[in-house]
């Protein structure tokens, strides 16, 4: 039987996508920089690959962020101006920060202890969960930085299984990425579920599991 539940946190807690959007846009207007969807295309894109370089260890968290900045400006930028450019667009992304609206009545209901894993910073993401008023509700906030590995490596799973000491097989997994976060899960022996909150049309691998809305996932755990 399933005894812990273990999240992510963008986009699966956290309302990270629409957060990131809104402070985007006044950030680049307040930088007298284009404000539309084609310049939020251009950060996403940067964005994605720097942070896989993150991901991958190639980078430190501050290399990555500084690197998207360079790229996004299109010109040299030294690391106290990167730095001093990220932390304004972080201002107005810190202001509009928001949990989904289903996320604390289940948080609250969960009759499982509960945990974070995340490929983020942890120090980020003790910030967000904090502000949020959701810290509470988790024994363990483990972030790739500090972990030396990240989702979907199976050692990342295992290692915040370790944290809970339980075994894989009575830990779930929720997260946003069927890749990386619900196969992963599997892969590493836990059950993981996909959080498809937009219906996406994809197959399931066997032995995952997809909800659409967190409304479904006790029902789901009290199953397994």
């Amino acid at each position: 039987m399933i005894e812990a539940v273990l999240w992510d946190v963008d986009d699966t807690i956290f309302d990270f996508s629409g957060s990131e959007r809104a402070g985007l846009l006044r950030h680049f207007a307040a930088e007298g920089l284009p404000s539309d969807e084609a310049a939020l295309e251009r950060w996403r894109r940067i964005t994605d690959a720097e942070y896989g370089r993150f991901a991958a260890g190639e980078l430190t968290y501050e290399q990555q962020r500084r690197r998207r900045v360079r790229g996004f400006v299109g010109r040299p930028v030294g690391d106290g101006d990167a730095d001093a450019w990220y932390g304004r667009y972080e201002v107005l992304f810190e202001a509009a920060w928001t949990a989904f609206p289903d996320v604390a009545a289940v948080l609250d209901a969960l009759p499982y202890r509960q945990g974070i894993l995340s490929n983020s910073s942890t120090v980020h993401q003790e910030r967000r969960m904090s502000a949020l008023g959701l810290r509470h509700h988790f024994e363990v906030l483990l972030c790739s930085d500090r972990l030396g590995c990240a989702k979907p490596d199976r050692s990342a799973f295992l290692a915040a299984c370790e944290a809970l000491g339980l075994p894989p097989s009575k830990v779930a997994y929720v997260g946003d990425r069927l890749d990386v976060d619900a196969v992963g899960a599997h892969r590493a022996g836990l059950t993981g579920i996909w959080l498809d909150r937009a219906g996406a049309e994809a197959a399931v691998p066997e032995g995952v599991f997809r909800i659409t809305a967190l409304g479904e996932l006790s029902g789901l755990l009290s199953s397994r």
